[in-house]
């Protein structure tokens, strides 16, 4: 089978064969990943600027 055969098949599946999410389903997911990013985001955030002030604290305690 070449690259060619291979791609057109691969198309033609993906047409016919692949049942694809309608689209406010594509738009409620998407905004939900969207809001999940944000507050994961913050989260990483706030986790980050915690372990900044302690250590910041920490090493001035040897200063």
């Amino acid at each position: 089978m070449n690259l060619v055969t291979y791609i057109k098949e691969s198309f033609e599946e993906l047409r016919t064969h692949v049942t694809w999410m309608s689209w406010p389903e594509a738009q409620r997911t998407t905004v939900v990943v969207a809001v999940f990013t944000v507050i994961f985001a913050v989260a990483v955030f706030l986790v980050d600027k915690t372990f900044q002030f302690g250590f910041e604290k920490y090493f001035d305690l040897f200063n």
